[in-house]
């Protein structure tokens, strides 16, 4: 079963491809941040660590891995309502950061705790090149009516 409010054919790269045109000139954008894949319960997406998103101790700069989090957790909370209708934005974010990342992408997955009709909370879990969860992060957003 699937939490989209959109029947997506998950093979299909065009969606993905279309988010990713949205964010183009976004902070998103400007970070190298690409949404990778889709699935019935997730979406993934991934961040460079290159001089972009590092801080001055060569490590991957913690505000990047939770605007990679918030970004995962939007996106796929805006997925999950109806866009003519409703929109979301985010309520809180926290982070624990848990293993330093110095080079290669970080890849994080959003996957919803609980999609209600006016919040939802989504966890992220971001890991390096070797799988290794680097950080965990949890998103409250709140569902609004759409304002025309």
């Amino acid at each position: 079963m699937t939490i989209w409010f959109e029947k997506y054919d998950y093979t299909e790269p065009g969606l993905l491809e279309h988010l990713n045109d949205l964010a183009r000139q976004t902070a998103d954008g400007h970070l190298g941040i690409r949404l990778t894949e889709i699935g019935p319960d997730f979406l993934r997406g991934t961040v460079p660590v290159d001089e972009r998103t590092r801080q001055p101790f060569g490590l991957l700069h913690g505000g990047v891995s939770v605007v990679l989090a918030e970004s995962l957790g939007s996106v796929a909370a805006n997925l999950c309502v109806d866009s003519a209708t409703s929109m979301c934005v985010g309520l809180d974010i926290n982070a624990n950061h848990l293993r330093a990342v110095r080079e290669g992408t970080v890849t994080g997955t959003a996957r919803p705790f609980r999609i209600g009709r006016s919040t939802q909370v989504w966890g992220i879990e971001l890991e390096n090149d070797k799988q290794q969860l680097s950080c965990v992060a949890r998103l409250t957003v709140a569902v609004l009516p759409r304002r025309h």
